[in-house]
């Protein structure tokens, strides 16, 4: 079972935690398709936080196709990605690195900083069978860059 943490005093939206916690999951492997999640209420009463909550996170997670929800049964993974037209997927991609990449600058980091950063974060997660069917260091290193690195930086 998927072990799902919040932060309380974070002031990302407790469902957009949850919903991260979720997809992280899925992304490390350490939940398969047809796995089933907490129900509302036990997740609910688990993370001491409001049932519309969970059940908000819940048709998040089910529209972006990350779970699937059963009358009577529950919510179980679905075991695949979105399902968006590719050009939408790419549109949300830049806008995630180039949110990710804005707030680095303003940290201090530097370029390589960055792309060091997310190659250890692409390392920690499961790209197999993904629609490049590739490791996700692959291409940095046809390019002659390495692939792993040891500066990781911690914010």
């Amino acid at each position: 079972m998927v072990v799902i943490r919040i932060d309380p005093a974070s002031a990302e939206p407790l469902f957009e935690q949850v919903v991260f916690a979720v997809k992280q999951a899925v992304a490390r492997g350490q939940v398969a398709a047809g796995d089933k999640l907490p129900s509302v209420r036990e997740l609910a009463r688990e993370l001491a936080i409001n049932p519309n909550t969970v059940m908000r996170a819940y048709e998040l997670l089910e529209r972006d196709g990350v779970i699937v929800r059963r009358q009577g049964a529950g919510s179980f993974f679905t075991g695949r990605g979105t399902e968006l037209a590719p050009t939408e997927r790419n549109r949300q991609l830049q806008d995630l690195l180039r949110r990710a990449a804005t707030e680095a600058f303003h940290l201090g980091f530097s370029a390589d900083e960055v792309l060091a950063a997310l190659r250890a974060c692409l390392e920690e997660l499961r790209f197999e069978g993904r629609r490049d069917g590739g490791d996700p260091t692959a291409r940095s290193a046809e390019n002659g860059e390495s692939g792993t690195s040891d500066s990781r930086s911690k914010q």
